[in-house]
């Protein structure tokens, strides 16, 4: 099987928790550049490309509360969590330790103990 096909899936697998790395990051102010460094500095490997138009999407989608702050230099829209995305970030944490516990239960450790 070609390498391409392994990096879809694994492509696949991570955009499935990209929005709970994203809220989880976000209970305090974080414009779009400091987001991305703090996710690259745990190691979570999200693409500028990717990172922006979600954060634009859940702006959208009433997730995200976002203002601009002027007093610096260069204007920078800082994003945080809305009511809303408390909400959704408790739900989607939940759902997905129950998706952990559930596949566990099914392929059991790595080697399959």
């Amino acid at each position: 099987m070609s390498s391409d096909i392994y990096t879809n899936y694994l492509v696949e697998l991570k955009r499935g928790t990209q929005i709970i790395v994203v809220l989880s990051q976000l209970f305090d102010k974080e414009y779009g550049y400091s987001l991305l460094q703090k996710l690259i500095d745990k190691g979570v490997a999200i693409e500028a490309g990717t990172l922006y138009p979600l954060l634009r999407r859940l702006e959208s989608q009433g997730i995200l509360i976002s203002e601009w702050d002027t007093t610096m230099n260069r204007p920078r829209k800082y994003y945080s969590l809305s009511e809303e995305g408390l909400k959704l970030y408790d739900y989607l944490l939940d759902e997905y330790f129950g998706m952990v516990k559930d596949v566990s239960k099914i392929v059991g450790g790595k080697n399959n103990e």
